[in-house]
């Protein structure tokens, strides 16, 4: 994936407000800069994701662009960082992770702390190969840099990537026990089977996170199943989710209530812990297996 990057790219910053008053600068590529990539490659396909439409069942999920509820995910991760909270993972799976601002967050805590040990797992996973090749890898290394190159960064600019920077990320991260693992495709007993066993050689607790991912009656039933899956085969320590989304998504059909009854239905446990109420209701809740 490095391979395919551009030799540049063009980023902006979201400064998100955390809840106890400090902030987190989440550098994101812009759309446009994706844009023109696509158009030199003549990839058409790639560009029709890029037009009005937020999804497109079974061809585009949204993952070029940054939902509420990831923001939301990002407060709710920053709140139990400073809390030591011990559900606080150093192994995240992201669902549906588009411009993953929350692995982004993490990533950024990690590399921001001097006295951080041990590894890091970002597992980053989403419908379509393009938004990981063009928009969350790229992400990940405006992150890095942003920390890295902090006396000389910008909240707009460019990032040049010549062979010393690709070169000086993949030690990076190597030195500080950073790994990646990028999944594409449709949510399936296939994905689960791949990510599962990716995922088993690393021990620690692993949270899985999906913002924004219960939009529809098709898809919250895809991603619940997904989910559910995935968490029944972990061992009882490890099973834990944080899910964001609208409280209801008018015209479409999905809610968190649906979403909250179809988990219950596998024996989860499903508490609230976060509820936003500026602008359209959304909420976060955290889904838990019971011990075997």
């Amino acid at each position: 994936m490095l391979r395919a990057l551009p030799s540049k790219i063009v980023y902006n910053t979201l400064v998100i407000k955390l809840d106890d008053g400090t902030t987190i600068s989440i550098p994101r590529r812009e759309l446009w800069d994706v844009r023109v990539q696509l158009m030199a490659e003549e990839d058409d396909e790639g560009l029709g994701n890029l037009g009005k439409d937020d999804v497109k069942t079974g061809v585009y999920e949204g993952g070029f662009k940054s939902w509420e509820s990831s923001v939301d995910v990002v407060k709710v991760l920053h709140g139990r960082k400073g809390k030591g909270d011990a559900s606080f993972s150093r192994k995240v799976l992201e669902l549906g992770c588009g411009t993953a601002l929350p692995s982004l967050a993490v990533l950024q805590w990690l590399l921001e702390d001097p006295n951080s040990t041990g590894a890091l797992y970002l597992g980053l996973a989403d419908y379509n190969p393009t938004v990981l090749q063009l928009v969350t890898l790229p992400n990940i290394l405006l992150s890095w840099a942003q920390v890295t190159r902090k006396n000389s960064w910008e909240a707009e600019g460019e990032l040049d990537l010549d062979e010393e920077v690709i070169k000086e990320f993949r030690a990076s991260l190597e030195s500080h026990h950073v790994r990646l693992s990028f999944f594409s495709g449709a949510w399936s007993p296939e994905f689960v089977g791949l990510v599962k066993e990716d995922m088993s050689s690393h021990a620690s607790r692993l949270t899985i996170i999906g913002a924004e991912t219960i939009y529809s009656p098709a898809a919250l039933k895809s991603f619940a199943e997904t989910l559910m899956s995935l968490l029944e085969n972990m061992p009882d320590d490890d099973r834990i989710s944080l899910v964001a989304a609208k409280k209801v998504y008018f015209g479409v059909g999905g809610s968190m209530e649906d979403f909250c009854e179809m988990v219950r239905l596998h024996s989860a446990a499903v508490d609230q812990i976060r509820e936003e109420s500026d602008g359209v209701r959304r909420a976060v809740v955290e889904v838990k297996m019971p011990s075997k």
